[in-house]
């Protein structure tokens, strides 16, 4: 897999530690490369015992850390959600239009990036019964949208 470039490499390391977990479906950018250290698991103490990370602007880079060094986690994608899909319940989805930053497992940057007609195109009459399979880029997708 070719992973995305990140939106700013000059920004790499500036956007808050704490971000959102996963969810919201789609994705617009990649904003950096994150890999998680844990002292607790074997990582230098570089934070009075406390779990930091490094912050990378590619993949490729970032998955060479966290193989090299102990008391890391596999790499994530902090990526910006412009506006996204939320499921406050199994099957019951809602369209979001505001901006989130949150952390995504890198396999889900297999889905492909949100473009104008994605969100309006799952919550379209005539989506295809696993409407999720639009998101994975897996189904045709509807020409009417919404």
């Amino acid at each position: 897999m070719s992973f995305p470039p990140v939106l700013d490499p000059s920004k790499i390391g500036e956007y808050p530690a704490l971000a959102k977990a996963g969810g919201g479906y789609v994705w617009d950018e990649v904003l950096e490369y994150r890999v998680w250290c844990h002292p607790e698991r074997g990582a230098p103490d570089e934070e009075d015992g406390s779990d930091y990370y490094y912050a990378f602007d590619n993949f490729d880079e970032a998955d060479a850390f966290a193989r090299e060094n102990a008391g890391t986690d596999k790499p994530l994608a902090l990526i910006l959600q412009r506006e996204y899909i939320d499921e406050p319940e199994v099957g019951q989805y809602a369209h979001v239009r505001e901006e989130r930053i949150t952390e995504w497992p890198i396999p889900f940057l297999s889905r492909p990036k949100r473009d104008a007609l994605t969100i309006p195109e799952f919550f379209a009459e005539d989506a295809p019964a696993i409407r999720l399979d639009i998101l994975r880029g897996l189904a045709p997708r509807p020409s009417g949208g919404v």
